[in-house]
């Protein structure tokens, strides 16, 4: 490697989510450390990532096959669709086994700052996935933002009316959390998703 390609390297690490230059400079120095057990096989299964993975045309999700392993799975429940802004949500929720049904990738958030109306994101999709007869209920799981919730308002409307039911994430007090150590709006979104105990 020349100091360009390592320049290069470090670069590129730098643009990965929570590495700033000195990370990227510390993370490319034990990848060529460790050159043949972690830098060669990394920089191949890259190169087969980048080759074979793909978005599933029915949910969004990142798969090898379309429809993705979640979609073609018989045993997930077709009469709930969760709806996520990106992958990493799904993941999140399906890490948590608590969900068995199926799954909504929008592509992001309506945003008018960043210049996002409804025709960037994946909403004509999910209005014609809701319309299905099997379908009951579409869940909003999207952030508690200012455009998480605008974008959440904007599916209920849309998607509102009939006998579908559009229900959000209930939003409040985390587990084990401390009354004393959460923010004004966490603990008035908290009492007005209050429940009987």
């Amino acid at each position: 490697m020349t100091v360009s390609e390592i320049e290069r390297l470090i670069q590129l690490l730098a643009r990965l989510p929570g590495l700033g230059p000195r990370s990227a400079r510390r993370a490319a120095l034990h990848l060529m450390k460790r050159r043949e057990s972690l830098m060669l096989p990394l920089a191949d299964s890259l190169r087969q990532a980048a080759e074979r993975l793909r978005n599933c045309s029915l949910c969004g999700n990142l798969d090898t096959s379309d429809p993705c392993a979640l979609c073609a799975d018989p045993r997930r429940d077709g009469a709930l669709i969760c709806v996520v802004e990106e992958v990493a949500d799904l993941w999140a929720i399906e890490r948590s086994g608590a969900f068995t049904g199926r799954y909504h990738v929008l592509g992001g958030t309506l945003s008018a700052l960043d210049g996002r109306g409804p025709e960037d994101l994946r909403l004509d999709a999910l209005a014609a996935r809701a319309r299905a007869p099997e379908v009951r209920e579409v869940i909003l799981a999207v952030s508690a933002t200012v455009d998480g919730q605008t974008t959440a308002h904007y599916i209920a409307e849309r998607l509102g009316g009939g006998d579908l039911t559009v229900s959000r994430l209930a939003h409040g007090v985390p587990v084990g959390g401390e009354l004393d150590y959460l923010d004004d709006g966490t603990l008035t979104a908290a009492l007005k998703s209050r429940r009987p105990a």
